[in-house]
């Protein structure tokens, strides 16, 4: 397993952990313009579980990869979370703000995979 994909596994173990729904990797590599490899986009009923998600990811993967984020924006709120681990990008939202931004359908070339909430 490459260290990526460790950190991509560990991102969505995270997710997972918390029960976060409609979990979908983007895979962005090679694309033209993008900022990473790899977005990672879920998401939360409450503001609540939003946190515990994007605090279940960061303990996981700290656990896991020894690594960090490099950014966390969005805690105070927690409607939409993003975690910047530098190829991969983690976005965490409530679902209404999921749904208007709409950010799952910005790269439509691009490979994307659902991954199975756990319930």
């Amino acid at each position: 397993m490459t260290e990526k994909n460790e950190l991509l596994q560990s991102i969505i173990e995270g997710i997972q952990e918390k029960k976060g729904k409609n979990i979908c990797t983007i895979h962005l590599k090679g694309m033209t313009g993008a900022v990473c490899d790899y977005f990672v986009i879920c998401e939360g009923n409450t503001p609540t579980q939003v946190s515990a998600l994007a605090d279940s990811i960061d303990e996981i993967v700290k656990k896991n990869t020894k690594e960090d984020p490099i950014r966390v924006h969005g805690q105070q709120l927690a409607e939409w979370i993003a975690m910047d681990y530098g190829n991969i990008i983690v976005h965490i939202f409530l679902p209404e703000l999921r749904n208007f931004y709409n950010i799952d359908n910005l790269w439509e070339d691009a490979r994307s995979e659902r991954i199975p909430s756990i319930d």
